[in-house]
């Protein structure tokens, strides 16, 4: 856990993170004495739910390569105040990918392990952005280093934003035909490829064998532009 002084700094490098709407929502505090106050409020509400004090602390929480954690002091819509904790996708990176590949009309799934949840997902392509490059770049990019495949035609889906009551981040879904494609990025756990029918997929959609919002999302997009 970082200090006041350099989360406030954090705050004054990245002014578009703490932007407060023109009227109602969460509107973050960066008084000093305001942020103590809504601490202290946050204490006396944790010490009623014997939990810890803690948690009440407003900063950043955490940071590494891949996550950045903080904890806002607020003013709610009711005028009390509190704190509320949030993953910042920082506005300095890439966005992420995801893309949907169909080769000769099947959709390409991957079984792909996923430590968060410690078990294996069918799902389609997805990573991270690489600075520098384009969406478009990056989806190329994503889509080689996955299924060693090189798209033959490449559409834009639009922004979707994977979990807005936790997290700023915002990703880059893409449609993509591929003409053919080679073994799975073992290192990424990734156990198979499976080329799947547009109507297995879609069954396997409906009975919940495919429970990756990120697929559900961009076979959604896909659909209604007619691209499958």
């Amino acid at each position: 856990m970082k200090t006041l002084k350099d989360y406030l700094a954090f705050s004054e490098k990245h002014p578009a993170l703490f932007v407060n709407p023109p009227q109602g929502g969460f509107a973050i505090l960066l008084q000093e004495d305001e942020i103590r106050d809504a601490e202290a409020q946050m204490v006396q509400k944790l010490r009623d739910a014997s939990l810890p004090t803690e948690w009440a602390q407003v900063g950043i929480v955490y940071q590494d390569q891949y996550v950045l954690l903080l904890r806002d002091a607020v003013c709610f819509p009711d005028g009390s105040l509190g704190t509320y904790i949030r993953s910042i996708h920082d506005e300095d990176t890439a966005p992420g990918v995801i893309i949907l590949p169909v080769w000769q009309g099947k959709v390409l799934l991957l079984r792909h392990f996923r430590h968060a949840t410690r078990t294996w997902h069918l799902e389609i392509p997805r990573g991270f952005g690489e600075k520098g490059y384009t969406t478009e770049e990056n989806a190329r990019r994503e889509l080689y280093e996955e299924l060693k495949a090189t798209p033959s035609h490449l559409v834009e889906l639009g922004k979707v934003y994977p979990d807005t009551g936790m997290t700023s981040e915002c990703d880059e879904l893409f449609f993509a035909e591929v003409e053919a494609y080679g073994n799975a990025e073992a290192q990424e756990a990734i156990a198979e490829i499976l080329p799947t029918a547009v109507p297995e997929f879609e069954h396997m959609l409906r009975e919940n064998e495919i429970t990756d919002g990120f697929t559900l999302t961009a076979y959604a997009r896909a659909k209604l532009r007619g691209l499958l």
